[in-house]
């Protein structure tokens, strides 16, 4: 087990800035093509690439990054503060006789958000980069993975007062949230999850995260947040003997009733206009879709919410099943492999699913009436994966204020075009009248729509000097339409074009 005691932590964290233990230093010190080849669960290429240097960075790189004993007097030297007992008392590895052994990983983790880029230093479990492969352990505790780092960049950058990190694992989404918040609340059922977070919080200075042991909303009953951030166990796993439940990703429920109790509780405890945000699997089951069923889930919360769910890609049940299995390190064309399969596709079966949807869920504590109800399937590459909160954030504002105008209020209003939006006009050989238009994002979703020639038209006339109104009825002119019918088209069209950044207030 970890252990955070806050002056050997603050000990490592001087150590390890002092070895220049930093993305940018390693990836230098190996190289940019090893450094792909880590992406992919190898380290041999980074290791040669370290060579036979024997200096600080060298040593903690091959022992807390890939997993590799180094003797104690070269952690010693590397660690001139905490030393390899020191290392050892913290639980993130063990020392016998002169061989220090990694028992978790310590990596250093870049980001960039609103404030400018920084960097984390997270310390996990042991994982198939430092292990080499194998079977997990069902406690196992997982470091900052894809959907940690979507999750983390996809949390709106403006200020909150108490945040709710629902399932905080290694504690990645509670460093996230304190950027912009003046208190996190960190919960977990796993007692191990709670001591890498406390750990965590501490390598990386703040002690404004609060870890608290228990199950999904108990550990905060009767208290509510400005903000709920969560990537929770969220993974549909058959409940069959055999089968393992790996705390970190397995809800203990049947199918997708974990993101479905989520949705049930989590307006009561937001603050009136407060957000939630964590990411979710859903079933298209019996002819249902998926997000029908989110969308269903929404509606039958106690407390009306506003809510916005993207779906980003969906599944066969064989391709979700092998994903999973291999995830918790079972290889592929074993006995055990071909047990788990079995175990997932009667599972699926048993309920009639025939995909899997994963995709991020923003819900609002409405005040009033909910105004936001949008579901949409976005399967495309999205430029600004890693920071869409910006883009969120922006998006909401936009909702909110077109929200609060009438139709001739919106046509008083002059418009810009975003400056990341481009028109492509598609013609057939010899034609004169292009037969698609496109308009098409640099940011945000990357989305790209089709434009009838009046829309177009009046994207390209928004330059924040004439009004809405003014626009429609030059265009009716041009067209020789009805200035009336015109309206009626472009206005809504218009409302959805700020809402998903295409035009500006």
């Amino acid at each position: 087990m970890p252990n955070p005691i806050p002056e050997l932590c603050r000990a490592l964290a001087d150590d390890l800035r002092l070895a220049g233990f930093r993305s940018e230093t390693l990836r230098a010190a190996w190289g940019v093509e090893a450094d792909d080849a880590i992406g992919r669960t190898l380290r041999t290429p980074a290791l040669r690439g370290l060579g036979d240097r024997d200096d600080a960075l060298a040593t903690l790189a091959r022992l807390l990054i890939f997993g590799v004993a180094q003797p104690a007097a070269a952690v010693d030297a590397a660690l001139p503060e905490l030393g390899s007992a020191g290392l050892a008392a913290l639980g993130l590895a063990t020392v016998a006789g002169d061989d220090v052994t990694p028992t978790a990983t310590v990596r250093p983790q870049s980001f960039h958000d609103d404030r400018g880029p920084g960097e984390w230093i997270v310390a996990a479990d042991i994982d198939e980069l430092a292990s080499g492969g194998g079977p997990l352990d069902t406690d196992y505790v997982l470091g900052v993975g894809g959907a940690s780092l979507t999750l983390a960049g996809l949390q709106l950058p403006t200020s909150a007062g108490r945040v709710l990190d629902l399932g905080t694992g290694c504690g990645v989404q509670a460093l996230r949230a304190r950027r912009y918040a003046d208190q996190v609340v960190a919960t977990d059922i796993s007692a191990r999850a709670l001591d890498y977070a406390r750990l965590n919080a501490l390598l990386n200075g703040t002690d404004a995260i609060e870890a608290r042991d228990g199950s999904l909303f108990e550990p905060v009953a009767g208290e509510t947040f400005d903000r709920i951030v969560s990537n929770p166990p969220f993974v549909i796993t058959p409940r069959a003997t055999g089968v393992p439940e790996y705390e970190y990703r397995d809800g203990g429920l049947v199918g997708d009733a974990l993101v479905e109790r989520v949705v049930a509780g989590v307006g009561e405890h937001l603050e009136p206009g407060g957000i939630a945000q964590f990411l979710g699997n859903w079933e298209t089951r019996g002819g249902e879709r998926g997000l029908d069923r989110v969308r269903a889930w929404v509606e039958r919360s106690p407390v009306p919410l506003d809510a916005w769910v993207v779906e980003r890609e969906h599944l066969n049940p064989i391709e979700y099943a092998e994903m999973w299995i291999r995830d918790g390190g079972t290889v592929p064309g074993s006995p055990e492999h071909d047990a788990l399969l079995t175990a997932w596709l009667d599972d699926f079966a048993a309920r009639g699913v025939t995909s899997v949807g994963f995709g991020y869920v923003l819900l609002r504590r409405a005040v009033g009436e909910p105004t936001l109800a949008r579901y949409e399937s976005v399967p495309q590459p999205i430029p600004s994966e890693g920071g869409l909160g910006s883009h969120l954030a922006a998006a909401l504002a936009a909702h909110d204020a077109q929200a609060r105008l009438t139709d001739a209020q919106l046509s008083m209003l002059t418009l810009r075009a975003a400056p990341d939006v481009t028109e492509a006009r598609h013609h057939t050989p010899g034609s004169e009248n292009p037969t698609v238009i496109e308009l098409r994002q640099g940011g945000g979703f990357g989305r790209s729509l089709s434009a009838d020639p009046a829309l177009a038209g009046f994207v390209g006339a928004c330059g924040g000097e004439l009004t809405v109104g003014q626009i429609v009825g030059a265009l009716a002119q041009l067209l020789e339409v009805d200035e009336d019918a015109l309206s009626g088209a472009l206005l809504p069209a218009a409302r959805e074009l700020l809402v998903d950044g295409f035009l500006t207030f």
